[in-house]
């Protein structure tokens, strides 16, 4: 069975669509097509977090695990050339794009014969890293192609530049830079890769896509424009921020994606992803919605987002999509084959319980129940087969090592709320 993408649309929707007699023929051909990119592109995230599961010895010599992104030198060069960027982004670029030049041609001379493109490839990587001062975002236009060998596509605006016409351009822009701020401003961590790694992404990808993912193999965001059911992935916050997360989970505690530890890795996007809307938004825990994907569904749809962390399976209920099948507890919990045993349908039972304990400690989700999960995930306690048992103990115990036995309590009754429990035996 081929992984599904990790993308903010779950495939259990897709195939609804896809299959509900409901829908008319064009309706269900588009989510069929859907599902079968996500199918080919996820493979190439299964290989790549298998790579990153791989002892740290082996993982270093393993091409997947050590693909980096970079911005090209031809767009460093761009940004460096380009009246539309403010000069002192201008000036940095060309500094970095010497710097890069310089090392490559330092690298060559040491060398006899040709340089192999591998090797090059990580020098730029490297030199890049040494000589900025910070990430720097580019936004591509993939002109309706949704073939992926051709993205990014056509450069649109750049760090640096000036608002352009295209909206969904500008939208993907301002929000990534947002959910590159909060990830700093509250975790300290430098973009994707705590390094600074810049950020590419690529808007109106394929004819009337209704979907918005990570692309693991090309290491960037990319945005189809939706159509009849789904629509504005540019626009939510809580959209980019779940997706990006998915990267920032490679290079914390990489979670196999498949059954709980597969759950549990969108569950971590889902997290990091309404942190970054209500901390948009100013909203307390209590004050929060706790809806993710809000405003993806378009008006004449009956439900109000794509997931509700607060309350698993009240997300939509529309004849053309069916119901929201997610469990809120355990006991909705039953093995799958489908979704990869059920990585986006399970992601519901952690994602109330991190609900609760925000709402348990009280104030803004970020600042104690966040603090807790970005700790456990950073804390080389979680497994790469984690289940949903282990990440509450590691998360239990963060929380009495960050803020006592209280919060430890709150923590642990949150997992208990939801099912998530050890056996006890008599």
């Amino acid at each position: 069975m081929a992984p599904h993408i990790c993308s903010i649309v779950p495939p259990y929707l897709l195939n609804s669509i896809a299959t509900n007699d409901q829908n008319d023929e064009s309706h269900r051909l588009s989510a069929q097509h859907c599902l079968h990119h996500c199918e080919s592109v996820n493979t190439k995230r299964s290989d790549r977090l298998a790579a990153l599961a791989l002892p740290r010895a082996v993982r270093a010599a393993h091409p997947i695990a050590n693909k980096q992104s970079i911005v090209p030198e031809v767009l460093l060069q761009h940004i460096a050339d380009s009246e539309g960027v403010d000069e002192e982004t201008r000036a940095r670029a060309a500094h970095d794009c010497e710097h890069i030049r310089q090392k490559t041609s330092a690298y060559k001379a040491s060398l006899s014969g040709e340089t192999p493109a591998t090797d090059q490839h990580t020098l730029a990587y490297t030199a890049a890293k040494d000589a900025k001062d910070g990430f720097y975002r580019a936004v591509y236009d993939a002109r309706h192609d949704a073939d992926e060998s051709d993205l990014p596509g056509s450069v649109v605006r750049v760090e640096g530049q000036q608002a352009v016409k295209d909206t969904a351009a500008n939208e993907a822009f301002d929000n990534v830079g947002k959910v590159l701020d909060f990830y700093l401003q509250k975790f300290q961590w430098r973009s994707i890769d705590n390094n600074n790694m810049h950020v590419i992404s690529s808007v109106h990808f394929g004819k009337d896509y209704e979907n918005a993912f990570w692309d693991p193999d090309r290491m960037q965001m990319v945005f189809g424009d939706g159509h009849d059911f789904l629509y504005k992935f540019t626009a939510c916050i809580d959209v980019i921020g779940h997706e990006l997360t998915h990267a920032v989970t490679e290079h914390t505690s990489p979670l196999e994606y498949q059954g709980q530890p597969g759950a549990l890795n969108e569950h971590i996007s889902d997290v990091f992803g309404i942190m970054v809307k209500q901390m948009a938004e100013d909203e307390t825990a209590d004050k929060a919605d706790w809806l993710i994907g809000e405003g993806c569904l378009l008006p004449d749809v009956k439900g109000v987002a794509l997931r509700n962390m607060k309350n698993p399976g009240t997300a939509y209920d529309d004849p053309r999509f069916g119901k929201d099948p997610q469990p809120a507890t355990m006991a909705g919990y039953k093995k799958t084959v489908q979704d990869n045993g059920g990585v986006h349908l399970y992601s519901g039972i952690p994602n109330r319980a991190f609900c609760l304990a925000s709402l348990g400690f009280g104030g803004y989700s970020w600042e104690k129940a966040g603090q807790i999960w970005w700790k456990a995930m950073n804390s080389g306690q979680v497994p790469p087969k984690c289940t949903f048992v282990q990440f509450a103990d590691v998360t239990t115990e963060v929380a009495e090592e960050l803020y006592g036995e209280e919060a430890a309590k709150i923590v642990r009754a949150a997992w208990t709320e939801v099912g998530v429990v050890r056996k006890t035996y008599a």
